[in-house]
């Protein structure tokens, strides 16, 4: 089956849509969701923020000074939606690239002057217009749980019911997706009156991470002068996350499953149990199943654990989800409301596989943020070196220029094209402007697990 049939197969079964993901020059601007359940031409252009329906037809306008009155259309085809530029003054990108027509494939970035729109070819129906929000935090320190994506708010939807309970929650996720939080999301849902503890557990000594997590008793061995809580006593009647979780020695295991199983604690040197009132978050990025086969990780502490699992996918797998984590980034770091990115620099960061997801981009905005002016714009320049690659050719040329990369960026570029093209080498060849044999042989020299993204 071709890459347009399955396609057209996606298209018949969903809904298509377009996510106003992102205005570069009022970036804290909401986005919105658009499905185009029965819609034959999309009109994209300029003029008061909204979208009009009549009949078939569907107008997108977007008080945005860089398009045109009618900038681009989205046509109906068999095999989806169709993207033509109107001759606008300002030309429209499509994945970096200027194009006057172009088939929109799953995952698109549309660009038409300082509006960028993300195209989702299988979507569910009656799907909320703005983002699903759970967990919306009044703190700067704390990022609100919002999204896009339906898998996602299905996900954050669990964690929302299960947040008065003790059930234990399990977050997976590649390093700087989010999962700590998530813990603080829960934390703040539950209403717990105790405090969020976290620990790193591999970033404790294995000779130390029992007396840190138990506490300790005095004179229990050499160098014990008092009496230590422990981490798990300092967070009774709160919530414990426990980080990379995998990296948690086998004897520690062990203790903490008797804290999951009777809900007390036995610090070292103590004769006596002392209860505790503890919910458990545990984080991790590998495989603890995979870990349970290998015999490094106890197969009776995952049962204990096997409450609600939650997975948090990689930003490259959530651009339209992009502007909604820049903005909370922005508000994090205390961005002021009129600083504005430049078309590049938002192009740079929208074309960017981010292999170490949202801490990465929150550290390439936190510099940014220090090098302009306050109510300055934030140009390609104030972004990392690895942000600033060459951008492509033109659409009338079908050979992509490939930017200068690293193995590690290559890497990721090509994982993130896997994932928004769900293996299909041929869609990815194309993406890049190379051979299929090409696209081959770097998955065999980066021992990439093809089978894994058609799943």
């Amino acid at each position: 089956m071709s890459v347009h049939d399955l396609e057209a197969s996606s298209l018949a079964d969903g809904v298509p849509s377009l996510v106003r993901a992102f205005r570069c020059d009022r970036p804290f601007d909401p986005p919105s969701r658009i499905l185009l359940d029965g819609v034959k031409r999309v009109v994209l252009g300029r003029g008061d923020l909204g979208v009009t329906r009549r009949d078939h037809d569907l107008a997108v306008t977007v008080p945005d000074d860089r398009m045109s009155t009618v900038h681009a259309r989205l046509i109906r085809g068999d095999h989806g939606f169709d993207l033509e530029d109107n001759d606008s003054k300002n030309g429209t990108l499509v994945n970096g690239r200027r194009c006057e027509r172009t088939t929109l494939h799953d995952g698109d970035v549309i660009e038409t002057g300082h509006t960028f729109f993300v195209y989702r070819i299988h979507v569910p129906e009656n799907l909320p217009a703005t983002p699903r929000v759970f967990a919306e935090s009044t703190s700067p320190i704390d990022l609100p749980l919002a999204t896009f994506l339906p898998s996602l708010a299905k996900q954050f939807e669990r964690l929302a019911r299960v947040a008065g309970s003790n059930v234990p929650v399990v977050v997976t996720g590649e390093t700087g997706t989010g999962k700590e939080v998530i813990a603080r999301a829960l934390h703040r849902m539950s209403g717990r009156s105790g405090a969020l503890i976290a620990l790193n557990c591999g970033a404790i000594p294995a000779t130390l991470i029992e007396s840190e997590l138990f506490g300790t008793r005095k004179g229990a061995f050499s160098g014990a002068i008092s009496d230590r809580p422990g981490l798990v006593r300092a967070a009774d009647g709160g919530t414990l996350l426990l980080d990379e979780i995998g990296e948690l020695p086998a004897p520690a295991q062990i203790a903490l499953l008797r804290v999951l199983q009777e809900q007390e604690v036995t610090p070292i040197g103590a004769t006596q149990p002392v209860k505790v009132d503890v919910r458990l978050v545990a984080a991790t990025h590998q495989a603890l199943d995979r870990m349970v086969d290998a015999g490094s990780f106890r197969a009776d502490l995952m049962a204990r654990l096997g409450g609600l699992k939650i997975r948090l996918p990689p930003l490259r797998e959530r651009r339209e989800d992009l502007g909604l984590v820049i903005q909370s980034v922005l508000r994090r770091i205390g961005a002021d409301e009129h600083l504005q990115l430049s078309r590049q620099a938002a192009r740079a960061m929208f074309l960017y596989p981010f292999p170490h997801n949202i801490r990465e981009l929150e550290k390439a905005l936190g510099l940014a943020v220090m090098i302009v002016d306050p109510n300055g714009i934030i140009e390609l320049e104030h972004l990392p070196e690895e942000l600033c690659i060459r951008e492509p050719s033109c659409a009338d040329d079908p050979k992509r220029v490939e930017p200068e990369m690293s193995d590690e960026q290559r890497k990721a570029h090509l994982l993130a094209l896997l994932a928004q093209h769900h293996g299909r080498v041929a869609a990815v060849a194309r993406a890049m402007g190379k051979a299929r044999m090409q696209i081959h042989r770097w998955i065999d020299r980066y021992d990439i697990d093809l089978e894994s993204f058609r799943k």
